[in-house]
């Protein structure tokens, strides 16, 4: 049981998951970027669709 014993102390900075930086908060909360890229993919899904009915 000694394996990575040093790794089990709590509050670690291990344990803390990554903060995102302005710019990815930015990206998640901006409608206008999701609305463009809801309209990219799906205008990707229009491109095969049709591709694969020819």
């Amino acid at each position: 049981m000694t394996e990575n014993a040093t790794n089990r102390e709590p509050y670690q900075q291990a344990y803390y998951p990554p903060v995102p930086t302005g710019f990815t908060r930015y990206m998640r909360t901006s409608v206008w970027w999701q609305l463009w890229r809801f309209i990219v993919i799906n205008w990707k899904m229009l491109k095969l669709l049709a591709n694969s009915h020819h």
